[in-house]
């Protein structure tokens, strides 16, 4: 935070005082602000160049006023106000004014150099008077002005509050800063023009200290890296081509060389990427091994005689694929299969120059345009090829292994299994920050559908007004669980975040299965929540204006991003029967007994409760608990004797593992579900506002029995409910969405979407 104070040779300044007081009042100063005022104030001939870097000072973005700074502007401003007429209609510049004077400027801010200036300066703010900031004059106003936004009950403004947390202001300044015109929304047919805003919109972003964040303080970062996915799930309320190019820049360039990385590359590289004046990319996928990592073709072989990696592509296959940035970016974080002495170490991260200053591509390097995709063409994807590329045996990442002028190779693991596995755990955010952005993408198709479904009117009886959409049953059945489905997905996804903000070494490998669980789930989720929503609009919804068009198609490859979500959940289940089979072995034979015996009490618990079919059996957390663990724990006990079986009989682990793949996404998807459910569950008992309370409830209640139902046949065939219970499940489903149906307009507005944001005609404008 600045620290100033003002001297008498810059009195000349204090007529700006008011209205950068305004501009500052969310905390916020846009770039379209902070541009106008530095060009006006350049303007005014009067001001000298000490009072203008002390301007400067005030408008930058990374450095706020200090409270102790806006305190004192109150202060003038209260002082010059002494004698102002609250009724002025133009209080504003009625204060600018004493203030000039009481500077002894009254003649040199009278000019019209300088009444331009000021009025310019505050149309680019965008206020008229000082109506909405009134309360700074008086202490009377302000109290009566903080009784005013008090008030009791469910209010979406209250459930925005406990939606976003401890990041409120961070996520409001966020939004605020998305309102600036340079961030408008617009319809792009052409991809490289596309492409050239999401980039100038990212420079903004970091001009703003957003890129850096998650980065140590030392490198303009605040060290958190919570801050970092509570701004990246923020942005995909607005163009998700911005989500992901932010995202590949920082988060996956950025965030490769601070974990993979030691402190000479953080000193020379971090401040520079997270400022966005080294723009690069992360080069891991290959065309040949997309999802396998570990056998990526890229070789870098230490040449021992010129002190440098030889970093080449053997053949076309082994090329990079599916690049982010590989166009704009100058550098790249390149994976490829460590050689020196003639040995091999598997595989390891490089630093690998891909441009010239002026963007021309050096030499051994070639790039690709990938061209259109189904989506997300703001983000410049490209294929890279190196042949014989020489970078210096310093641009190897050594965290985890490293190699001398003599090509010795050194890691503090040993095992290259363990050592390859490290190195991934440490990249594990990607798969935070997807989901979270696939979230939003949720919460705005939800938005729109209800907001449309609430002011649309189809049918109804002979002379009488039409019914809306969210009268009908079928609506209600169509939207409300999905958005009781949101609500649980955002608080699992908040559970992961904590979990991976906060993880040590000892528990990386469970937030690893974590994130590639909920990460699997929660873009499945987005996907079917956004088609059931586009049809919920019917051929509105098919229109570009109403937004679909743009968040189907670049969620769909979400699903793919940072792992496919087949293969992740196989992890998942791989991650959890290794667990399982820990458990067995630490067991000692009293442990066995009570663990045999729990499972037959469970087993008659179960067939006791087949056939219950009251509310308030049906509407209960343990229950659904219950009814989510016993289907993880019968997949996983069941899935684990196949296995053995086979193995048993002969069959190699592989190809076991080949025949019970369709098991094994089951299990992982078993395991996700109840994760998310019990984070609901958690998150209503942490409530403590009663109304709120309430409407959580309903809605926790709806999302496990929508997935009770959804799972239906699998617990008629193992005979955990009779055909009696399936048919009271889904009849109160159906109680459910009705009495949520009023609830559902201050749910929806809870996301706290602006309109400049949510940006559908259907949802913003007037319905014809």
């Amino acid at each position: 935070m600045i620290e100033v104070t003002i001297s008498d040779s810059q009195h000349r300044i204090l007529p700006l005082v008011p209205m950068l007081y305004v501009a500052w009042a969310d905390n916020v100063l846009s770039p379209s602000e902070i541009s106008v005022i530095k060009e006006k104030v350049s303007e005014i001939s009067f001001l000298n160049e000490e009072d203008i870097a002390l301007l400067y000072s005030w408008i930058d973005p990374k450095n706020p006023p200090s409270e102790e700074l806006i305190q004192k502007w109150i202060k003038w401003i209260r002082t010059a106000a002494e004698k102002q007429e609250l009724g002025s209609p133009d209080l504003l510049m009625d204060l600018s004014n004493k203030m000039a004077a009481a500077g002894g400027d009254s003649a040199s801010w009278d000019s019209d150099e300088a009444r331009t200036a000021l009025n310019e300066i505050r149309n680019a703010i965008g206020i008229a008077t000082l109506k909405d900031h009134r309360s700074i004059l008086t202490e009377e106003l302000r109290e009566a002005e903080a009784k005013q936004f008090s008030k009791p009950g469910f209010a979406a403004a209250e459930m925005q509050i406990l939606l976003e947390g401890e990041y409120s202001d961070l996520i409001q300044r966020v939004k605020r800063l998305l309102a600036d015109p340079v961030f408008r929304l617009r319809h792009h047919e052409n991809k490289d023009a596309y492409r050239s805003i999401v980039m100038e919109w990212c420079k903004l972003l970091a001009e703003q200290g957003y890129g850096a964040v998650a980065y140590p303080t030392e490198y303009g970062g605040s060290d958190d890296v919570a801050q970092y996915m509570n701004i990246f799930e923020t942005l995909g309320f607005h163009d998700l081509s911005l989500v992901i190019k932010f995202g590949v820049q920082f988060g996956l360039f950025g965030g490769s060389v601070y974990w993979l990385g030691t402190k000479k590359h953080h000193d020379r590289y971090q401040t520079d990427i997270g400022s966005l004046k080294l723009a690069g990319c992360f080069a891991m996928t290959e065309t040949g091994h997309g999802s396998n990592v570990r056998d990526l073709e890229t070789t870098a072989s230490y040449d021992i005689d010129s002190g440098e990696f030889v970093i080449h592509t053997p053949h076309y296959g082994a090329g990079k694929e599916y690049i982010g940035n590989a166009l704009h970016g100058r550098m790249a974080t390149v994976f490829a299969q460590l050689e020196t002495r003639g040995e091999g170490h598997g595989v390891h991260a490089f630093l690998v120059p891909l441009r010239d200053d002026a963007g021309n591509e050096l030499p051994g390097i070639t790039v690709k345009d990938c061209g259109y995709k189904l989506g997300l063409n703001g983000v410049d994807n490209g294929r890279i090829w190196f042949d014989q590329v020489r970078v210096p045996r310093e641009n190897l990442l050594d965290r985890f292994g490293s190699v001398d002028e003599q090509g010795n190779y050194s890691s503090p693991i040993e095992s290259r299994s363990r050592r390859f596995f490290t190195m991934l755990g440490t990249l594990v955010g990607g798969r935070v920050g997807v989901p979270r952005a696939g979230l939003s993408a949720a919460k705005k198709g939800l938005t729109i559908a209800i907001k449309h479904a609430l002011k649309r009117r189809q049918f109804g009886p002979e002379k009488q007004p039409e019914t809306l959409l969210l009268d009908y049953p079928m609506h209600q059945r169509r939207l409300i669980p999905l958005l009781a489905r949101v609500y649980g997905m955002h608080f699992g996804l908040q559970y992961l975040t904590r979990r991976f903000a906060n993880r040590s070494d000892e528990d990386i490998r469970e937030i690893e299965m974590l994130a590639a669980g909920l990460k699997s789930w929660s873009t499945w989720q987005t996907t079917a929540i956004l088609q059931e929503c586009r049809e919920a609009c019917g051929g509105k919804g098919y229109l570009w204006e109403n937004c679909f068009a743009d968040l189907k198609a670049d969620t769909d490859i979400f699903t793919t991003f940072e792992g496919d979500n087949s293969i992740l959940m196989q992890l998942v289940s791989k991650g959890l029967l290794t667990e399982y089979k820990r458990e067995f072995n630490d067991m000692n034979p009293v442990k066995l007994v009570k663990y045999l015996v729990g499972e037959v009490s469970f087993a008659v618990e179960e067939r006791l409760g087949a056939r219950s079919t009251n509310e308030e059996h049906l509407r209960d957390d343990e229950y659904h608990l219950d009814t989510l663990r016993h289907r993880e724990r019968h997949l996983l006990k069941s899935l684990a004797k196949r296995l053995r079986a086979y193995i048993k009989s002969g069959m190699d682990a592989y190809d076991a593992a080949i025949r019970c793949q369709t098991h094994l996404l089951a299990l992982g998807r078993a395991y996700s579900e109840r994760v998310v459910l019990e984070q609901f569950v958690l998150a209503l008992k942490a409530c403590e506002d009663p109304g709120l309370q309430r409407v959580l409830d309903m809605l926790c209640d709806l999302f496990a029995l929508h997935l009770i139902e959804e799972h239906k046949a699998w617990y008629l065939e193992h005979e955990y409910m009779s055909a009696k219970k399936s048919r009271a499940i889904r009849k109160t489903i159906d109680r459910l969405c009705l009495k949520l149906r009023p609830e559902v307009s201050a749910l929806v507005d809870a996301f706290g979407i602006p309109d400049h944001l949510l940006f559908a005609e259907i949802a913003v404008g007037e319905q014809s």
